[in-house]
């Protein structure tokens, strides 16, 4: 049988909130600390669960227009903190980084928002949380954007707040399926001269 590895904490930063309610209701039910920032944070604590503020956790405020949220050691330290690797563990217990075992992201839609005619600062975005999670996949679930909310939601109904090397490696997947898809938009985006 898959050895299992449990999902104690969650970081989710969505542009769609549709359909999250299931799953942030099965999160809260199996015990899992939420972490999120801004509308995300809101909507969470809208449905009456607890979650922490990314910049409760950083101690650094969303700065530079809210471009730079999560990008900090504590948020990147507990999704790419290797929990097999003794001096990972001993760091990440040396600055106080919380282990982050689930991070559910939806990036806004991109060609959407190109031709709403937004300026270019708004249209370029990051992903730098998806390619984190998917680069741990061995310890991290990561799911990149809504179409694979149905997934997760199987997987925690069937497992509880656990997930096997197979679930992440199969959410892994779609996480470069979305980054190689954003990244192809923004590239065709520069190369037609916008």
């Amino acid at each position: 049988m898959t050895q299992l590895k449990p999902i104690k904490t969650a970081l989710i930063s969505v542009f769609h909130k549709d359909r999250l309610e299931e799953i942030l209701k099965k999160l809260n039910a199996e015990g899992v600390k939420l972490i999120s920032t801004g509308g995300t944070q809101s909507f969470i604590e809208s449905l009456g669960y607890e979650c922490t503020k990314v910049e409760e956790l950083t101690t650094y405020p969303s700065i530079l227009g809210g471009r730079v949220k999560t990008l900090h050691p504590k948020i990147f330290g507990g999704i790419l903190g290797r929990r097999g690797l003794d001096s990972d563990a001993k760091e990440m217990q040396k600055y106080e980084i919380p282990a982050i075992d689930l991070v559910i992201v939806d990036l806004y839609p991109f060609e959407e928002t190109v031709k709403s005619g937004a300026p270019e600062a708004d249209i370029i975005g990051g992903i730098s949380l998806i390619r984190a999670g998917a680069k741990n996949f061995n310890d991290v679930v990561i799911v990149p954007s809504k179409a694979e909310y149905a997934d997760l939601l199987e997987m925690l109904n069937a497992k509880g707040a656990n997930s096997a090397l197979e679930d992440r490696r199969h959410f892994a997947e779609r996480a470069f399926a979305v980054s190689s898809h954003y990244d192809t938009a923004i590239h065709g985006y520069f190369a037609a001269g916008k």
